[in-house]
């Protein structure tokens, strides 16, 4: 579950659950309160991957890096199942939709949107509160208040499913 790379070692914080069958691998951070979901590979083996408080990275999803871009994911984040994160920031209270690619250098700012199955191309850089659909993917809208508070309470669900999972 926990792999030492090359000497880096992951940091898990307190409240962090880890299902069974994740691969957390070298120079990972992951911050209280965030879950990494069954079969979830986050792999920091040229760089480093960081993870904030109460994100939750989801099912079969792939977190991985490049030499000159670290993965940075912010607080109140849910990556969907199936999604691919590689070299990018990804801001506070952001949703990444089932099966989505997120590629190098690309910043998704705050409050964002991404939907299932959207490629966010290298380098792309999508403002606040942006909803964001297609291959490749683009911005279709801003989002309303009340989705931008929903994408918050979705990733408190998660923390909260997670304590369930933990009192097994």
């Amino acid at each position: 579950m926990l792999h030492e790379y090359k000497g880096k070692y992951p940091v898990v914080q307190e409240d962090v659950f880890l299902a069974p069958g994740c691969q957390i691998i070298g120079d990972v951070k992951i911050a209280k309160g965030s879950s990494i979901w069954y079969n979830a590979t986050l792999r920091a083996d040229i760089g480093s991957i960081t993870i904030g408080e109460f994100s939750n990275i989801q099912d079969n999803s792939v977190v991985h890096i490049d030499t000159e871009y670290p993965t940075i994911i912010g607080n109140y984040v849910t990556i969907g199942h199936n999604a691919i994160i590689h070299g990018c920031e990804i801001s506070d209270n952001c949703l990444i939709g089932m099966g989505a690619i997120i590629l190098n250098g690309a910043k998704i700012g705050e409050g964002c949107l991404i939907g299932a199955g959207a490629l966010v191309t290298e380098n792309k850089i999508i403002p606040p509160k942006s909803l964001v659909l297609g291959v490749p993917a683009k911005v279709i809208r801003n989002l309303t208040d009340e989705e931008f508070e929903q994408i918050k309470e979705h990733a408190k669900e998660y923390f909260n499913l997670a304590k369930s999972y933990s009192k097994k």
